[in-house]
């Protein structure tokens, strides 16, 4: 497998992001197009209804699977905190936000003390700011 850095960890489901979300959207669009390029009906503004609850659906489970997968990663990451961390990071792993661990997650267990410690130290708060700081990274193959 490639390497994972900063600049190429984002990772794509193909059937989600380029057929799925993409007939979505066209799906909505088409529904507004006839609503208001044919004659007047209930039947269309009830088309764009359907086609904009599927849409939200669809987007809505993509954020549910994303949301779970960060509680997992919550779990794995205090378990790993717990084997790596020093005695007194150990005692503060309750203080770390979801965001944080997300954002540690790629931290190798070399570096990840030194940038635990600086995380709750300088209250770095996104996900974003602490991949930015890390500089060796622990690639994560296995996301969903």
């Amino acid at each position: 497998m490639a390497d994972q850095s900063f600049e190429k960890h984002a990772m794509y489901v193909p059937a989600f992001h380029f057929i799925l979300l993409p007939a979505m959207a066209l799906n909505v669009g088409l529904a507004i197009y006839w609503c208001f390029h044919t004659e007047f009906k209930m039947a269309a503004v009830l088309g764009i209804l359907v086609a904009l609850g599927l849409l939200v659906g669809v987007v809505g489970l993509r954020i549910m699977a994303l949301k779970v997968q960060d509680r997992v990663i919550r779990l794995e990451e205090r378990l790993r905190f717990e084997r790596v961390l020093p005695a007194d990071l150990q005692a503060r792993i309750g203080e770390f936000t979801i965001e944080q661990l997300v954002g540690l997650r790629f931290a190798s267990n070399s570096e990840l003390p030194e940038l635990a410690r600086k995380v709750l130290e300088e209250n770095v708060k996104t996900r974003k700011e602490i991949k930015r700081m890390i500089k060796v990274w622990r690639p994560d193959f296995a996301r969903a």
